[in-house]
């Protein structure tokens, strides 16, 4: 082999799994482009690409679009109800995206994975993006939402007694800091978390997971610095802990909390950072790597196996946190 010649990705790195580095190596034969070298709109137009992904959709008993109070005008939301007679237990869901690309449709399949596999209400919002509408809109957004889940969860055939708030990597993000806004504004009460990758620190990329997983591993430290470049207004609001929970000076009294990562995922360390905070405060989480993983894998379940395995875990966990609360 010439100097020249490219080496395949596992020569360079071990460990990674195969099936994702089949993906990685398929997007290099394809020259897919970097996201953070595409305007949001041409980012979000790309993203739709991706449902081909996940596995084939699952039918659950009903789902409906409306429309929820928010505190700029209405948020879109998607709510998702599973076989059987009610009240459900209800999962707010909060898409990843960076803040700037997703939305319900590119996170269809996962919803509907998680109704049938836990058995509950499942409302996944749509809360504005940005660069067109900056932090704090998603925040409030989030928070408002859950807001209304509380107080409209018998209009969706919800238990409002267990309510618990989920999402994946910026979704993950929000997801937390709602669980820290409900617990300081005496809001709705939360009885779990579900935070796949979450992205918790905005105020510093200086992690071994950034500098390790930085390049070539589909999420970039270049797309974390694009994503939040958009999302922010000014850099002062990084060490916000409403922008960066890992930053939140206390973390006791949230509810308990399962936090996923993918061993080469760039989110990995602050991710764990978070699960170990909380540990610290005295709440109940349980952290899981998903080894040879990259970011968006959970998303990924029509073609890594890990990825299934991940959405199990994630349905039992919060099956057991329904019936146990």
């Amino acid at each position: 082999m010439s100097g020249r010649e490219r080496q395949p990705r596992s020569l360079i790195r071990g460990g990674l799994d195969p099936q994702a580095e089949a993906l990685l190596q398929l997007m290099d034969k394809l020259n897919v482009p970097p996201l953070n070298t595409l305007t949001p709109t041409q980012s979000r137009e790309m993203m739709k690409g991706w449902t081909a992904l996940s596995a084939a959709p699952q039918e659950v008993a009903q789902v409906a679009d409306l429309s929820v109070p928010g505190p700029a005008g209405p948020i879109p939301a998607r709510i998702y109800t599973p076989q059987g007679a009610g009240p459900f237990p209800i999962l707010v869901y909060f898409h990843g995206g960076g803040w700037v690309i997703c939305d319900l449709d590119t996170h269809d399949n996962l919803c509907r994975s998680l109704v049938n596999g836990v058995s509950c209400v499942v409302v996944s919002v749509d809360y504005r993006l940005a660069p067109e509408h900056k932090f704090p809109a998603a925040v409030d957004d989030a928070y408002a939402a859950t807001q209304w889940v509380a107080g409209s969860a018998n209009r969706i055939n919800g238990d409002s007694a267990r309510i618990a708030v989920g999402g994946d990597s910026a979704g993950g993000n929000l997801a937390a800091v709602v669980s820290l806004m409900a617990r300081d504004r005496n809001g709705p009460r939360l009885v779990y978390q579900l935070l796949i990758y979450p992205a918790t620190n905005l105020s510093s990329l200086d992690t071994d997971s950034h500098r390790d997983f930085g390049d070539g591993y589909l999420l970039t430290k270049v797309d974390v610095e694009y994503f939040r470049d958009h999302y922010l207004g000014c850099e002062e609001d990084r060490w916000n802990w409403t922008a960066s929970p890992l930053l939140a000076p206390d973390l006791s009294g949230l509810p308990p909390a399962l936090v996923i990562t993918g061993e080469f995922d760039v989110l990995r360390d602050e991710g764990e950072a978070y699960a170990n905070r909380l540990k610290e405060a005295g709440v109940p989480v349980k952290c899981t790597r998903y080894a040879g993983m990259i970011h968006g894998f959970i998303s990924m379940d029509g073609l890594l196996d890990r990825a299934r395995d991940a959405i199990d875990e994630a349905t039992s966990t919060l099956r057991e946190a329904f019936l146990t609360s």
